[in-house]
């Protein structure tokens, strides 16, 4: 058994293996080095789930063989049992045949023979699918079941929910038979170098642009322990694995002319405690606002499967606002907010809320105004009798990033970021989202979900004032840091 777990494949390690064999071999002997999962991350992965369960509804009446409570053994031995009494559909088939086990998502006899439908939660097709289907197949062969159709099913992101889910619309399916053959010695080749590869000692692989391609490796927190802040590494933009690859570790090696004007800006910020502030064009920012002043921030969802009508898979629905308001210079900020009861369709009534407080011909302030401005513009979709409102007020809209984006002001501190999470800390060190409970919109979106699935009473309002505190930080951020524009200024 020892010997065997050295070299034991499965679809998933067989992916990993493919994107570094480091990782692959660090998650065979030593997983207790993984990074944790995160809240974000186990969403994605229960959305993978949640499609893949839907989409046996293009292939119903099968018989699913589970993965909790049985056993490898059990599980292919209930396998064998649903082929041997001839089952033409089957959900979460397991095999294990030449050091490999698989859990095929989906197959189902066909005339010519078996077919295999592999369930993924993306949009479109993307390369590694082949090698995905291929290990599959690979396994399914040695086992003595061969496949006749090998396909991708994935989600079709022009489908418009009206009514009751259309499934077969919601769905694409793309036979991928061919070109899986043609990757079959590829993949061949491919698992007796992982199984080489595994009876060895662990590779030494650096760091570089493969820990976050395809996937985000979840051995990162490990073999990035030791690289160091000044790291070119963490240069933002472009080119900085290339600098890497090339010799140049750290930022104080790279000939400031190879970089961009912001990386300079970054590097020179870091190894001198520069900051960088451009007052003439700061006041011209400044000048293109006006009073009544709104700050604005959306919190969304986005859904495999689209929740209500109007609304495609993975598109932004804005469940939550925050909003302060100042009518004039001087005046008292108020603050106003909304969150939605996930138990109905919301959105209409976070809308009308929002249309009536901002105070006619204001001027709206969001950090990134491009999100709310899709979000306003999709409420303007659903709701096209709002329409002619929503484009006023869009109209209206300006860009607290913009300063920070276009380097007018870059202090040491945001490390080459204009994030509204680095630049809050940099220019107002005693506001900070590390105390808040939700700390980003990945996890606001999250919390979200955790408040529809409850119906505990306590947790509902524990989430709910967490989702709160957290909308509420963003624009009240949004009005501090504009006091501090106009203070470097003045």
């Amino acid at each position: 058994m020892a010997a065997y777990a050295k070299t034991f494949l499965s679809k998933s390690r067989y992916i990993r293996g493919l994107q570094c064999h480091k990782s692959l071999h660090l998650y065979t002997y030593h997983p207790e080095l993984r990074d944790e999962v995160s809240e974000d991350q186990q969403a994605l992965f229960d959305t993978g789930t949640d499609v893949g369960i839907l989409a046996r509804s293009l292939f119903p009446g099968g018989e699913e063989i589970p993965y909790d409570g049985l056993s490898l053994s059990e599980q292919l031995a209930a396998t064998a049992h649903e082929i041997s009494k001839g089952t033409p559909i089957l959900y979460e088939a397991a095999f294990n045949a030449n050091g490999i086990f698989i859990k095929a998502d989906i197959m189902r006899k066909g005339c010519d023979g078996w077919e295999l439908y592999e369930v993924k939660a993306a949009t479109s097709m993307k390369d590694l699918y082949y090698q995905d289907v291929g290990v599959q197949c690979h396994a399914l062969k040695a086992a003595g079941l061969p496949i006749s159709k090998a396909c991708v099913v994935f989600i079709n992101n022009q489908y418009v929910r009206h009514g009751d889910l259309d499934i077969s619309a919601l769905f694409n399916i793309e036979d991928v038979t061919e070109e899986v053959q043609t990757k079959e010695i590829e993949v061949e080749q491919t698992v007796l170098t992982l199984k080489k590869m595994l009876r060895g000692p662990c590779p030494e692989i650096d760091v570089g642009s493969h820990c976050n391609d395809p996937y985000p490796c979840d051995f990162i927190g490990h073999c990035w322990a030791d690289i160091p802040e000044n790291s070119v590494l963490y240069l933002k933009g472009r080119g900085a694995y290339k600098l890497y690859s090339q010799g140049l570790k750290l930022i104080q090696d790279v000939p400031l002319t190879v970089l961009s004007d912001a990386q300079q800006m970054q590097v020179l910020g870091t190894l001198e405690k520069r900051d960088f502030i451009n007052k003439d064009n700061i006041k011209s920012f400044l000048q293109t606002l006006r009073y009544p002043l709104c700050f604005l921030d959306f919190e969304t969802i986005m859904s495999a499967i689209p929740p209500f009508d109007g609304v495609r898979p993975y598109q932004q629905i804005p469940f939550q606002f925050s909003l302060h308001v100042q009518e004039h210079e001087g005046a008292e900020v108020r603050h106003y907010e909304f969150l939605a009861d996930p138990s109905e369709d919301y959105r209409e009534k976070l809308l009308q809320y929002l249309l009536s407080l901002i105070p006619e011909d204001s001027c709206i302030l969001a950090y990134n105004m491009t999100f709310e401005i899709m979000c306003l513009n999709a409420l303007a979709f659903w709701f096209p009798q709002y329409k002619a409102t929503i484009e006023t007020i869009i109209d209206q809209f300006r860009d607290l990033m913009a300063p920070f984006k276009n380097k007018d002001i870059y202090l040491h501190q945001m490390n080459g970021s204009y994030s509204l999470k680095t630049v809050l800390p940099a220019l107002i060190p005693e506001m900070t989202y590390d105390n808040l409970e939700v700390q980003e919109g990945g996890m606001a979106s999250t919390y979200f979900v955790k408040l529809a699935q409850t119906q505990d009473e306590k947790e509902r309002k524990q989430l709910r004032q967490a989702l709160l505190d957290y909308c509420e930080q963003d624009t009240l951020a949004m009005v501090k840091i504009l006091e501090k524009l106009k203070s470097v200024v003045s």
